[in-house]
C-alpha cells in the first residue's frame, strides 16, 4: 500500500506536526502497532528523487540500474511500442500566467487545475494534428500527464520539473544548450497555440485555468525490466491510476487492471482501488502493488488538508475493507505501507529522504510499541533499510 508523496515535514498550521501525525487512520496505526516499523531510502544517493527511482526501488528494482528516465515507462503504460532510435519525453499540460514574452511567463500551475482527461485529448490531438509529424508524435495520457515521442531526438538534458517552479517565472528554467533549441521553441510555439484555443477560452469563462502551454522534461529510451514473476516466483498485480506506475507493471510482466473512477488526482475514487485489488487477488494474483497519488498532488499543491484526507481516505476506503477480506479469506497474509519519497507541502516538490514504512504479517503480530504510524515514530526505531530493494526482501523473507 503506497501513498505516493505522503511523507512530509512538521508543519506550523497544523502544530508543527506532519500529515501523517495528525491524519486519523486507525487501520494504518493498527498496521505499524502491531508490526515492524522503520525507515528506507528508496532513492539512492545522487539520484533525482522521481517516483519512477522509487517505486522502481520499492518494486525490487535498483533504480541506478534500470531507472531510464519516467517517460518511456508512461509510454509502455500507453501501449506506446518505441522504436530504439526514438525518445519518449513527458509533456505536461501546465498553466502559464502574465503577459510579455514567453521567458517572462510564470508557472502557475503543473497540472492545468488537474484538467479532466476528455478536455486534455481535445487539446493533444489538436496539437498532433498541427505540430505532429515523421518526428514527433504527441500521445495523450492521463489529466495533465501526456507523451512526446521524438524520432532521433537531439539531446536534452537542461530540462526543469514544472512541480520544482510553481510560482516563478519561467526564464531561468527552460532549455538553453543550443542541442535542446528544437524543445524550447515547441513549447513556445504551444503556448501561441493553446493560449486562445477555443477549450481553453471556455475554461477560462468557467474560472478554470488555462492548459496553454506544454512543458517538455524527463527524457528517455526505451525501457527493460526483469520479468517480476521470474524474479520472485509471485504472480503480481498493479492498482493505479498514473501511466508511470503502470509502466513499470507492464515493463514487468504484472497484470495492470484499467480501474474506473482512478484520476491520479487528490479527488479518485479509492474505493474503486479497493476493489480491484480485491478483484486481482480473487483472480490468483499472490502480490498487488497498490499506489494512491492523491497525497503527492496535494503536497504539490500545497493544500495541507487535502494531504490529511487524502491519507486518511486511502486508510478508510482501502485499508479497511483490504483488511477485513484478507482476515475473512482465513490465511496468513503479510502487508507493506510506505511512501516512496517526501512531498512537502513547504517544498511542493519531492525531496530525497529516508520514508517510514511498516511490514505488518498476520501470522507473526508483536507489540510493537508505536501506536502511531508516522515519520518520527518509524525513525525511533532505529531500523534503517539504506537501499530501497532490501524491502521487498524483507517483506517476502522468511
Amino acid at each position: 500500500m503506497l501513498g505516493d508523496g505522503m511523507a512530509d515535514l512538521p508543519i506550523a498550521e497544523i502544530g508543527k506536526k506532519t500529515p501523517l501525525e495528525v491524519a486519523n487512520k486507525p487501520n494504518m496505526d493498527m498496521l505499524a502497532s502491531r508490526g515492524i516499523n522503520g525507515i528506507v531510502e528508496t532513492v539512492p544517493e545522487g539520484m533525482v528523487p522521481e517516483s519512477d527511482t522509487a517505486n522502481l526501488a520499492v518494486m525490487g528494482y535498483d533504480p541506478r540500474v534500470y531507472s531510464k528516465g519516467r517517460s518511456p515507462l508512461e509510454a509502455a503504460s500507453m501501449g506506446i511500442s518505441m522504436a530504439d532510435d526514438e525518445t519518449a519525453i513527458r509533456a505536461n499540460l501546465v498553466t502559464l500566467c502574465g503577459e510579455g514574452e514567453y521567458e517572462s511567463l510564470r508557472m502557475l500551475d503543473h497540472s492545468s487545475d488537474e484538467i479532466p482527461t476528455e478536455e486534455a485529448r481535445v487539446l493533444i490531438e489538436d496539437l498532433q494534428a498541427h505540430f505532429g509529424n515523421d518526428i514527433l508524435h504527441f500521445y495523450c495520457g492521463i489529466s495533465y500527464r501526456h507523451c512526446l515521442i521524438w524520432k532521433n531526438c537531439p539531446d536534452f538534458t537542461d530540462f526543469s520539473r514544472p512541480h520544482d517552479i510553481i510560482g516563478r517565472t519561467i526564464a531561468d528554467y527552460l532549455p538553453k544548450n543550443e542541442s535542446s533549441r528544437p524543445m524550447l521553441e515547441l513549447m513556445k510555439v504551444s503556448y501561441e497555440f493553446l493560449n486562445n484555443h477555443p477549450l481553453n477560452i471556455d475554461r477560462a469563462a468557467r474560472g478554470l485555468k488555462k492548459a496553454n502551454s506544454i512543458w517538455l522534461w524527463s527524457p528517455g529510451k526505451k525501457p527493460s525490466l526483469p520479468d517480476f514473476k521470474e524474479k520472485t516466483g509471485l504472480q503480481a498485480s498493479v492498482v493505479c491510476a498514473v501511466d508511470l506506475i503502470k509502466g513499470i507493471g507492464f515493463c514487468a510482466g504484472m497484470s495492470v487492471p484499467s480501474v474506473r473512477g482512478a484520476t491520479g488526482a487528490i479527488e479518485t475514487d479509492y474505493a474503486a482501488k479497493r476493489d480491484a485489488a480485491i478483484n486481482e487477488l480473487e483472480n490468483g494474483a499472490d502480490f498487488v502493488y497498490i499506489h494512491v497519488e492523491a497525497p503527492d498532488e496535494a503536497g504539490h499543491q500545497g493544500k495541507v488538508r487535502e494531504k490529511i484526507k487524502a491519507i486518511e481516505k486511502i486508510d478508510s476506503d482501502i485499508l479497511s475493507g483490504l483488511i477485513s477480506y484478507l482476515k475473512n479469506r482465513g490465511e496468513r497474509y503479510r502487508i507493506l505501507l510506505l511512501p516512496d519519497h517526501p512531498t512537502p507541502i513547504s517544498a511542493r516538490t519531492h525531496i530525497r529522504a529516508a520514508v517510514p514504512f511498516v511490514i505488518y504479517d498476520s501470522g507473526m503480530e508483536r507489540d510493537s510499541g508505536i501506536s502511531v504510524y508516522c515519520e518520527h515514530t518509524a525513525a525511533e526505531t532505529g531500523l534503517y533499510l539504506e537501499r530501497g530493494e532490501m524491502l521487498l526482501e524483507k517483506l517476502l523473507g522468511d
